[in-house]
């Protein structure tokens, strides 16, 4: 049952870098917008979880950065603004 989790996680996170980066070309989606920033960090852990499970180093370590940099990202554009 566990490796139902974990393959599922790993398509989430396909899909999700996939729908990204779809709605992005389509210009649905803007590069600065929370909704893009989501799309990546969902598919960035669905994809560590899977790779974990799979010991796919290469694909740990790019996603993890990749989900550093939407986290990075994310709180860039959406921290609150100090008020003087």
């Amino acid at each position: 049952m566990m490796l139902y989790w974990i393959e599922l996680a790993g398509w989430l996170g396909v899909l999700s870098y996939l729908a990204a980066y779809l709605l992005l070309a389509l210009r649905i989606l803007r590069a600065d917008t929370l909704t893009y920033h989501c799309l990546n960090v969902v598919g960035a852990t669905g994809l560590i979880i899977n790779s974990l499970h799979t010991h796919d180093r290469q694909s740990i370590v790019v996603n993890v950065a990749w989900l550093l940099i939407g986290l990075w990202a994310t709180y860039r554009n959406y921290r609150p603004r100090q008020s003087f």
